[in-house]
């Protein structure tokens, strides 16, 4: 049986906040298809060369009211990062809590607006525990 990443989909509540959120991580959007009879928008970004690799941004233009709460069954995305301290850098110099500071040089979670978990692992080996990442502590869930 032949089988075929596609994407993974998130439902987002503010379209503008999520892009922006994305771009923060370094991916852009890849497409982005409107549907006024549906009054919803998929806009799809990944990584810069990884095409491949895309989330899915699904936003309902009314709102999600009614719809069936089951965000509990998802995980997390994940990307492997070059540099883990510089990307947490990044994000926390434009104001994204890091969850789960690199305490290790390893890995890394924060949440994006619409609280969707995101991991970053560290490409290679580990890289050598840094403050003030090594001893910041655990901030809410990840």
């Amino acid at each position: 049986m032949d089988i075929r990443y596609l994407h993974t989909m998130v439902r987002v509540k503010d379209l503008d906040k999520s892009i922006a959120f994305f771009e923060l991580l370094g991916l852009e959007v890849i497409s982005r298809r409107d549907f006024e009879q549906g009054r919803f928008s998929l806009i799809f970004m990944a990584p810069p060369g990884q095409p491949e690799c895309p989330v899915e941004l699904t936003h309902n233009w009314d709102g999600d009211e009614g719809l069936p709460s089951d965000s509990r069954h998802f995980g997390h995305l994940a990307y492997e990062v070059e540099n883990i301290y510089e990307i947490c850098q990044h994000l926390a110099d434009n104001g994204v809590v890091i969850n789960r500071p690199p305490h290790d040089g390893r890995m890394a979670f924060v949440r994006s607006p619409d609280n969707i978990s995101i991991e970053f692992l560290q490409m290679g080996e580990a890289l050598p525990k840094q403050e003030p990442w090594a001893s910041m502590e655990n901030i809410g869930s990840w």
